[in-house]
């Protein structure tokens, strides 16, 4: 009886033995690198904008030094929107971001707080503008704008992306890739242009109910796509632009 026992132990014994190799090989093995690449994956995109190297906006001359950013530019409807801050103090400059990525309700705050320590410049370009200048002309169009409400006519303006605004006399200009993101200025710019602009396609929502503007704020979701091919375009469509000038009645 001990015998066979014990020869079944050893059997036993000798079986997990076996197993166990595998298992950690499984282990220790494919899944260690699956979850490797997954990490990798996931710090790759965000890492590629973070990491840009930030503009001491500080160093441009002459001053004052001016931010500039527009919102808008790939919607279906509504106008462009653009705004220019002057910082005027230290306050927020260590706050601000690209507007995309903060919260809704943050970037209100911040919107707030940034009218009302420092020098602020709004200017749009309609829809109809849009239709008959372009998207790109327009939205420089509205920048320029933004610039000539600040009241200011000199000065040094450091644009968001890389097209200069035309006709902007008296000011010396530098294009800024990523620069929502890099310089604090316009970060500034583009969080009160964003709150601007959604606060405006919030009020077309309730007018015009039937397109959800106060959820997609104008831009070419699923759903707004389909309010259109239901109902047709609305006075605050983009009559030029694929996906509504194909439903134009």
């Amino acid at each position: 009886m001990a015998k066979t026992k014990s020869a079944k132990s050893k059997k036993t014994l000798k079986a997990a033995k076996a197993k166990r190799p595998a298992i950690k090989y499984a282990a220790a093995g494919k899944s260690a690198k699956s979850v490797t690449v997954v990490k990798a994956k996931k710090a790759t995109k965000p890492k590629k904008n973070l990491d840009l190297p930030k503009v001491e906006w500080r160093d441009f001359s002459p001053t004052p030094v001016i931010g500039v950013d527009e919102v808008g530019r790939g919607c279906l409807a509504g106008p462009v929107y653009a705004a220019a801050v002057i910082f005027e103090s230290e306050d927020l400059q260590d706050l601000v971001t690209d507007s995309k990525l903060l919260s809704e309700e943050r970037r209100e705050e911040l919107a707030k707080l940034i009218k009302e320590k420092h020098k602020v410049g709004i200017g749009s370009a309609s829809v109809e503008e849009i239709d008959e200048l372009n998207i790109l002309q327009a939205s420089l169009l509205a920048m320029k704008r933004a610039i000539e409400a600040l009241g200011v006519t000199s000065g040094h303006v450091l644009v968001d992306g890389n097209q200069k605004i035309p006709n902007l006399n008296g000011f010396h200009q530098t294009t800024v890739i990523k620069g929502d993101l890099r310089v604090a200025p316009i970060s500034a710019a583009s969080i009160v242009a964003k709150v601007t602009r959604d606060n405006l396609m919030k009020d077309l929502g309730v007018k015009f109910p039937v397109y959800g503007f106060e959820g997609h704020k104008g831009y070419s979701t699923p759903v707004h796509k389909q309010s259109i091919v239901e109902h047709g375009p609305c006075d605050h469509h983009r009559k030029s632009f694929a996906g509504v000038k194909e439903y134009v009645r």
